[in-house]
């Protein structure tokens, strides 16, 4: 206990964030099976959050310190603009730490304005750490270039830039924070792109694929949007309508009638879907099969379905083969009875016809690639295409296939969607929502 208190604040943060660690490791390992579902299942979303928070207080450490901490010994300490000025701090702080709660305790068919609030605050939150972490290597760059120079930083002009900092991080983060809910609140852009396919039937000559992906109904987006993206699709007439995953941030129960108007989706070849990362997080991925089969959309577990032209009548008219594999975080979750199997997933799928595998994350498309190089074309999302600065980094370096139209060989392409809506913080930054139209045509 004496060995903790003399920690700094960041240790501790740091250390309970690998104590919340080790905590999910643990009740995966040995207490899924011996707890009731339901129980899991809300023990494991807490702690998601939790270590999601406990990760969060080593940017709020930063922030405080930057904002607030350093001005401590300025004339301005003791006037009551200071003190006002925590307030605001330590409110905005506690906004954003609150945002992952309202995933377990504040989902409807609307998002609440709390949720929204929350989560703008969240959004504000990483912009802001972001500026001042840039912000504090610029002035330490500064500082060894004035050291080696033999140049002193004076007093006064320390003074100045610690009263400086808060202000440009305030005006900054503020700019950008409306720049991103404005492009967040637009509809998603439609991006028709044509897909030369090897070995597609005449007959099926430009096919139609919508592509939606990266929803996620929950705190932020709600029953509105989706009937917004329905009436989307709908316009655009498609043959087959696919989802990529991470159309949900919660239980099927909870979003059943926000997710409702997928019911009114018309596609004349049908729609499918497959799961994401965030359908295993809401750890009720059976009962949204469910949901969704009653709403006419098929899900593809580790499976396929034969894709004819309309109106063929024989086999030698030609067909696609639409696949589609669980996400990997199955398998890293270990969750029952389900995970990526291609090759269950590929199973009848025939050399002489396409291939068009839907697999919700680009590392999972580079697995599948490397495994059957053979498939013509997979859909895949999850990138956000970051979503917004400085996550897109993030995002390009993570990921094997960041966003739009790769040819990996010469017969094999890979589309990554930037998603149709965002995930919780209703913001993009250096990105942009987008409902995509595949034309898929014969290949020279």
């Amino acid at each position: 206990m004496t060995i903790f208190r003399q920690l700094s604040l960041g240790a501790k943060a740091a250390l309970a964030a690998g104590t919340v660690f080790v905590s999910m490791i643990v009740s995966r390992s040995y207490l899924a099976e011996s707890l009731e579902f339901r129980a899991w299942r809300c023990l494991f979303r807490l702690q998601l959050a939790l270590f999601a928070n406990s990760l969060m207080l080593l940017g709020s450490i930063f922030i405080w310190r930057s904002t607030v901490s350093n001005l401590k010994h300025s004339p301005a300490a003791e006037s009551a603009c200071f003190q006002l000025w925590k307030m605001i701090v330590v409110a905005f702080l506690a906004l954003a730490h609150s945002s992952f709660f309202t995933m377990i305790f504040l989902v409807a068919e609307e998002p609440y304005l709390f949720s929204l609030v929350a989560y703008t605050c969240l959004g504000a939150y990483v912009i802001m750490l972001c500026f001042l972490c840039v912000l504090s290597g610029m002035e330490q760059a500064y500082q060894l270039l004035a050291w080696r120079a033999g140049r002193a930083v004076g007093s006064l002009d320390k003074t100045r830039k610690l009263a400086l900092r808060p202000a440009l991080a305030v005006v900054v983060t503020t700019v950008l924070s409306v720049v991103g809910l404005l492009n967040a609140a637009q509809p998603p852009v439609v991006i028709t792109v044509e897909v030369p396919v090897h070995r597609l039937h005449p007959s099926m000559n430009s096919l139609k694929v919508v592509l939606l992906s990266d929803i996620h109904l929950g705190p932020t987006v709600g029953r509105t949007k989706m009937d917004m993206f329905v009436r989307m699709v709908n316009a655009l007439e498609p043959d087959v309508t696919v989802i990529v995953g991470d159309l949900c941030d919660s239980e099927a129960s909870v979003l059943r009638t926000a997710v409702a108007p997928l019911g009114q989706l018309r596609s004349r070849l049908g729609t499918y879907f497959v799961t994401g990362n965030h359908e295993y997080y809401t750890s009720d991925v059976n009962n949204w099969f469910a949901l969704l089969m009653s709403l006419n959309v098929q899900p593809l577990h580790n499976e396929n379905v034969r894709i004819s032209a309309p109106g063929a009548r024989r086999e030698d008219d030609g067909w696609i083969c639409l696949a589609g594999v669980d996400d990997i975080a199955a398998n890293m979750l270990h969750y029952t009875g389900h995970g990526m199997d291609l090759e269950k997933a590929l199973e009848g799928c025939s050399p002489d016809h396409p291939t068009v595998l839907l697999a919700h994350q680009p590392l999972a498309a580079k697995r599948a690639l490397q495994a059957r190089p053979d498939i013509n074309l997979i859909l895949s999302g999850h990138t956000h295409a970051g979503q917004i600065f400085p996550l897109n980094v993030a995002a390009y370096l993570l990921n094997p296939f960041f966003a739009g139209l790769y040819q990996v060989a010469e017969t094999t392409f890979v589309y990554v969607s930037p998603g149709t809506a965002y995930y919780g913080i209703p913001m993009r930054l250096g990105s942009r929502a987008e409902i995509t139209q595949l034309i898929l045509q014969p290949a020279p």
